[in-house]
């Protein structure tokens, strides 16, 4: 419990320091009515920025399996460090690619996407190795599961003796060339859980992150074989469609139960096909014409998790240029807009970096401009509060310098995550003792950390004279964010003053009042 007795003493202290300050630089103008200082739509100060590093079939990370663990660990730096260069503030790891682990699980065996051979131990615990290292960065970790996906061939003796899939056999489909656990089965629903909570319970990750993997994706020709298993438990549902629906349903409530129960703070996200149901299909569904629809396809009621607050954000994969006329980007986005205005749940939308120079789909994927439309798009919209981006390897392609583009236009300030008031709304304390001192490397900025729940801190800095003293309602002034409690400022110009603040943030990015100091010449 936080001591809130400090913080009224606290709140003054600031605010006399504000106020003398700001009689210092009187020439400032009055920030309440200038124009200047309405927020800006490309530095906002709050958006959710990542990039998913997918592992499965070794896509992103590991680049191939037998790398030592020196190497998996470079690379995975490396991959941590283009966040940072990005000014992203998350990334989203795949751990859980299919049904085997990127940790030492109890429920689950090592992935073969590490060594080459599943239950192979890589020589050290690559999911602790990640949250260390993105939070040394102050990058969030959300890590990725994928629930039902067993393999990506058909040979269920290919696992290793002791996978849980191969002591129970009966809890197997094979489907697309693939195999999956059979969500009907109320024990493999709870083995996926449980797999799942094994890393919530003894990871400081930020998030739980599903893609858009539920029942499979339709194969002409092909039956998922769970006739049986709807006899056994289907009582009481209309048809096979609605019962799968309701275990999809069932994955979702049992795990935001359990994940909160564990660990109030870290946050559930799913990232779904971004078409829940045509308009020709349904008249409450988006005017798409989708080969594709989640609610009847992939037994997944998306738009249900958002209403019924099962989830705290979605991501929408949000795959087509605009104006595609089957799908496009500029109905869709605004369709889940929608969705979860009135809710608790944060809207972050998925971008198609890997279509940019490589998609024939429509001609927009050969303009660079196409991804930078889609931040222009969203910045109008107040209820897309970020972008997620894929994959991490296409991220840094940069084909037709779109990356370059879409950052030296809308990331190039830091941003806060944006902050989840329905899961905490209390700021944490303020930091102590704020000190500027001019160096020959820049100014260096230390303070002291005044509460427990401080998980990091962001930095602002404007000139003290004729600069920009609006209030900080976008990223405009602020420099950085740090989990450190000291930072150096090298793009200070020597000579001339500046007003720096820092503010401590709590592990929701709840936002404490700002702390003042002044540099000297």
């Amino acid at each position: 419990m936080r001591v809130w007795r400090a913080m009224g003493v606290l709140g003054a202290t600031a605010g006399l320091l504000l106020g003398g300050l700001a009689g210092t630089a009187s020439a400032a103008p009055a920030p309440s009515d200038d124009a200047r200082c309405a927020p800006s739509t490309t530095t906002p100060l709050r958006q959710f920025r990542a990039q998913w590093i997918s592992s499965v079939v070794n896509i992103d990370w590991p680049s191939k399996t037998g790398l030592t663990a020196a190497q998996q660990q470079i690379e995975l730096i490396g991959w941590l460090d283009d966040a940072v260069r990005q000014n992203h503030n998350a990334v989203v790891l795949q751990v859980r690619p299919t049904a085997d682990a990127f940790w030492p699980s109890k429920v689950e065996p090592w992935s073969q996407y590490l060594t080459g051979t599943q239950g192979g131990d890589p020589g050290y615990d690559p999911l602790k190795f990640a949250v260390a290292e993105a939070h040394k960065r102050n990058l969030e970790l959300h890590a990725w599961f994928n629930p039902y996906r067993l393999s990506m061939g058909t040979n269920i003796n290919a696992l290793i003796p002791t996978h849980p899939a191969r002591l129970h056999p009966d809890w197997v489909v094979t489907y697309g060339g693939k195999l999956y656990y059979n969500p009907g089965i109320p024990a493999a629903r709870k083995l996926v859980e449980d797999a799942i909570m094994d890393a919530v319970s003894n990871y400081d990750i930020d998030g739980v992150h599903f893609d858009d993997y539920f029942y499979p994706y339709p194969v002409a020709g092909q039956v998922f074989d769970d006739a049986a298993t709807y006899a056994q438990y289907g009582a009481g549902f209309p048809d096979l469609q609605s019962w799968r629906r309701n275990n999809i349903d069932l994955l979702i409530q049992e795990l935001q139960h359990r994940i909160k129960a564990a660990k109030p703070w870290v946050k559930f996200g799913i990232s779904p096909f971004a078409v829940w149901r045509n308009k020709a299909t349904d008249p409450e569904g988006t005017d798409t014409t989708a080969g594709v629809q989640t609610y009847d396809d992939l037994a997944a009621d998306t738009r249900r998790w958002v209403r019924e607050e099962w989830i705290d954000y979605i991501v929408p994969q949000v795959y087509w240029a605009g104006g595609f006329a089957a799908a496009d980007y500029n109905k869709i986005v605004p369709w889940w807009a929608e969705q979860v205005r009135g809710t608790h749940v944060h809207l972050y939308i998925g971008e198609a970096t890997y279509k940019v120079g490589t998609s024939t789909q429509s001609p927009d994927w050969a303009d660079p401009q196409e991804l930078s439309d889609h931040m222009a798009f969203d910045s109008a919209i107040p209820e897309v509060k970020g972008n997620i981006f894929f994959s991490a390897k296409d991220v840094r392609a940069d084909r037709l310098g779109a990356t370059t583009l879409l950052n030296s236009t809308w990331y190039t300030r830091p941003a806060l995550i944006p902050a989840m008031p329905a899961l905490d709304s209390r700021p944490p304390l303020p930091p102590l003792g704020v000190q500027a001192t001019r160096t020959t490397a820049g100014v260096q900025l230390k303070w002291r950390r005044t509460s427990a729940d401080t998980t990091s801190y962001a930095v602002y800095r404007r000139e003290l004279l004729g600069g920009d003293h609006c209030p900080d309602n976008d990223a405009r002034n602020l420099v950085a964010t740090t989990r450190n409690q000291s930072y150096v400022d090298t793009t200070a110009t020597p000579g001339k003053l500046y007003l720096y603040s820092v503010t401590a943030l709590d592990r929701l990015s709840n936002q404490s009042i700002a702390i003042p100091t002044i540099t000297v010449r």
